[in-house]
């Protein structure tokens, strides 16, 4: 993944909002790493500009792991229970979104009956939204929804005038 100027069109990950937002997901990354976290790819960072990064075998405690990174870091924890994988989303106090990579239609309505998110994702990652859908989370993930209904709706006022004879 070409890093760099977002205003250049090969550009797929561009810098964070600001060095000090960048200085905190690198230290989260090496706090995880000094616990025995395995580096699989990236991790290097350029002023705001933090490499994308995959990790594995992190402890679920670490910040990394178990909360919002707002940066390009991915933690992969391997499952062989379904069930147990739902559970440790749940577990979180956070619930964005949820991206579901099955072909099973009783694991996606599974997983949709079950997952205590904004929004389930089936066969992609789980920031995919398109401006006609709402977009947001539950939990410590946000308040309200994203999208043009749900903007217009926040920038209204809503008002009654009741005329009684």
């Amino acid at each position: 993944m070409k890093c760099g100027d977002p205003k250049a069109e090969d550009t797929v990950v561009g810098p964070l909002i600001s060095e000090a937002a960048a200085d905190r997901v690198a230290k989260w990354i090496a706090a995880a790493r000094a616990r025995g976290a395995t580096l699989l790819a990236g991790g290097g960072r350029e002023g705001a500009l933090v490499e994308p990064t995959l990790l594995a075998d992190v402890p679920a405690d670490e910040p990394v792991s178990c909360r919002e990174a707002f940066g390009p870091v991915a933690v992969l924890a391997p499952f062989t229970d379904f069930g147990a994988a739902l559970d440790a989303v749940n577990e979180s106090r956070y619930g964005l979104q949820a991206g579901l990579f099955v072909r099973d239609i009783a694991k996606i309505r599974r997983a949709w009956d079950v997952l205590e998110v904004g929004g389930v994702v089936i066969g992609d990652v789980p920031s995919w939204r398109a401006d006609a859908m709402p977009y947001g989370g539950v939990k410590d993930s946000g308040l309200g929804r994203e999208g043009l209904r749900w903007a217009i709706e926040d920038m209204t006022e809503t008002r009654s005038l009741i005329l009684r004879p």
